[in-house]
């Protein structure tokens, strides 16, 4: 997607509608933020996860709003809203996933290289099962292009949406696999995070729809349905871990190595390849410092 020169009578006005779509957004994002805290911490841990998940799907369907209401935006803008969303995944697996999983452990009576040996197994078992889905489900990459078996014989469309869908798993289930756990500020922290990271992803999404041709109204509702994926992984992570405690640190420890996939796998790789390396990195940093601030901050 190359960057867009608009002329200087109609920027003002293009410039407004962009603000005036992130401020609409930001404000919905924080209603949605206080009222499903509340709601969360006072539910059943399916009950807390299917609130987060939620929460989480409306912002992906918030940060598709400025795409109604102006142009496309630059190739570097669009990167460096990638870098953002990696560095907040990042941090939320980091600081919501792997040390939470560790403490887990070890209240389980794993000792120190016990905890650690469990917890990276279940890494790497996630990012297993994220390369597996990768290899087997057709779906079409932003940049790359097609990627699975029998990829050409689907519609681009419904290959974009699988791509969206892969993406967006590891994320709900995080957040089910959280509320599931002992934490509950730590789980809202971490729903906060990735709610946070949704919003400009669900604009990156819609705008990549935008750059390959699709209608305005046709990449929002394809944003929006690309974010109800994770109500329904976060019920399922919190009803397979509420089975037995003892897959508590296993659930968290398989959530953090899907998010480190799609991380490395999808979004870095997407966001360097325009030549932009620089913003991308820019845009990882204080994403990953905004979530790490807010882990702390709430846990």
């Amino acid at each position: 997607m190359a960057d867009i020169r608009f002329p200087k009578t109609a920027l003002s006005a293009r410039t407004a509608r962009r603000w005036l779509g992130a401020g609409i957004a930001c404000a919905g994002l924080l209603l949605l933020l206080i009222e499903g805290a509340n709601l969360a911490r006072s539910g059943s841990p399916v009950g807390a996860a299917l609130t987060g998940g939620c929460i989480a799907a409306l912002a992906t369907a918030l940060g598709t709003v400025p795409v109604l209401l102006s142009q496309q935006f630059s190739q570097r803008a669009y990167d460096s809203m990638l870098g953002f969303g990696a560095g907040v995944m990042l941090a939320a697996s980091s600081f919501s996933l792997v040390i939470p999983a560790l403490a887990a452990a070890k209240s389980q009576g794993a000792g120190a290289w016990g905890s650690g040996a469990l917890v990276g197994g279940g890494v790497l078992l996630g990012a297993m099962v994220l390369l597996a889905i990768d290899r087997a489900v057709p779906h079409e990459h932003f940049v790359k292009g097609l990627e699975g078996p029998e990829s050409r014989a689907l519609k681009r469309v419904w290959l974009f949406v699988l791509a969206i869908v892969l993406h967006n798993l590891p994320e709900g289930l995080a957040i089910g696999v959280a509320f599931a756990g002992t934490d509950a500020v730590g789980a809202t922290a971490l729903t906060t995070g990735i709610s946070i990271q949704d919003v400009p992803e669900g604009l990156v999404v819609a705008l990549a729809l935008r750059s390959v041709g699709y209608g305005k109204l046709a990449s929002v509702g394809l944003g929006v349905l690309s974010g109800l994926v994770e109500p329904l992984a976060a019920v399922l992570g919190a009803a397979v871990i509420g089975l037995t405690a003892a897959l508590l640190p296993w659930g968290l420890a398989m959530a953090a190595g899907a998010m480190l996939f799609v991380i490395s796998h999808e979004i870095i790789p997407e966001s360097h390849r325009k030549g932009h390396e620089a913003h991308a990195t820019t845009g990882l940093m204080l994403g990953f410092v905004l979530m790490m601030v807010l882990d702390t901050a709430l846990g």
